[in-house]
């Protein structure tokens, strides 16, 4: 299992790299010998975050400045990758995220912000990373979508639904790549008590263990333990597993009788 686990020689990007479950799942990937190259549009935070993880890893980490909305962007950020570490052999396509607020009350413009942030940039993405790992004929994807995209969340709408439009795009590229060696997966997070999370929970007078109530685990989720599955599907222990979406969210939450 060790050798399955083994990253050397492999380059990753990860977007929206700098907080969070994207840098959680660079400093495992680092840890497991990858170089990696960090993706976010917040220049200082993220060169922090690639000396951060290049220190505890001791391998290289590159940070690139990329606004994953930008078609012109997106293709800077593979080509940097390339010129500076010569191939892709993984990418995590973790940028995104929401503001939530009733169906009616969306505007378009914000509809359209959503998508581009959660699907569109995993398009360009996948397309620009991807035509070098059909020229090698290998490579693992990972999309990073959200208990949203299963059971939907009422005040996302327009999430929920790019989210489940990120899980379908994963099922699609995971049967057309195939081919090429490419496999793709898709982890659905749960409550997830990131840095970020815990600030705007803190900041909106929420209680994490009361929304948690409803979760069989009784708690929220870490970045790590979401980098864990991440790390997994993008490793040759996942070498027959593609085309999947998977859900780390400490369990199923039920209807049905009190139990004690």
């Amino acid at each position: 299992m060790s050798k399955q686990l083994d990253f050397s020689g492999r380059v990753a990007i990860v977007t929206g790299g700098g907080t969070g479950i994207g840098y959680a799942t660079a400093l495992q990937l680092a840890k497991l010998g990858a170089r990696v190259a960090i993706a976010s549009r917040t220049a200082s935070e993220l060169e922090a975050a690639a000396a951060r993880i290049a220190e505890d890893s001791g391998s290289e980490c590159l940070a690139v400045p990329t606004d994953v909305k930008s078609e012109d962007a997106v293709i800077n950020m593979v080509r940097r990758t390339v010129d500076g570490f010569g191939r892709v052999d993984v990418l995590i396509n973790n940028a995104g995220g929401t503001r939530m607020g009733p169906l009616e009350t969306i505007p378009t413009k914000g509809w359209d912000s959503i998508y581009d942030l959660n699907v569109r940039s995993a398009y360009l993405c996948t397309r620009e990373a991807g035509r070098h790992m059909m020229a090698q004929r290998s490579g693992a994807i990972v999309n990073i979508s959200s208990n949203a995209g299963m059971t939907g969340v009422k005040g996302g709408a327009h999430y929920s639904s790019a989210k489940a439009a990120l899980q379908m795009f994963t099922t699609v590229t995971a049967a057309e790549w195939g081919r090429y060696g490419i496999r793709c997966n898709c982890v659905a997070a749960g409550m997830i008590a990131s840095p970020r999370a815990v600030e705007a929970w803190k900041a909106a007078g929420l209680d994490p263990n009361g929304m948690a109530s409803a979760i069989p685990l009784k708690r929220p989720g870490t970045p790590e333990e979401i980098a864990n599955m991440i790390v997994f599907f993008a490793s040759d222990a996942a070498s027959y597993i593609t085309g999947q979406t998977v859900a780390v969210n400490g369990g199923p939450s039920l209807s049905g009788i009190p139990l004690e």
